[in-house]
């Protein structure tokens, strides 16, 4: 396995951990490590896409970081108050 590869394997496995333990009933999805999970596993899954030059899974993974990065915005608006 190359460097893309590991970095791909960590962010689709914190991606997935969020989606079980919240099925499991262990994270809501309003939870910062759910977010975060989401959030970074994300990040690390479009860098890997990005390396590997697949534009498909760039959109997606991106798209996913985006609305990741919405949620914690939204958290922290809500924290605040």
């Amino acid at each position: 396995m190359d460097s893309a590869d590991w970095i791909g394997s960590i962010g689709v496995f914190l991606i997935l951990l969020a989606y079980f333990l919240n099925v499991r009933g262990t994270l809501n999805h309003k939870d910062i490590s759910f977010i975060l999970l989401n959030l970074i596993g994300a990040v690390l899954a479009c860098l890997a896409s990005i390396l590997l030059d697949y534009l498909p899974f760039i959109i997606l993974e991106g798209a996913w970081f985006l609305v990741s990065l919405y949620a914690l915005l939204t958290f922290k608006k809500v924290a605040a108050k």
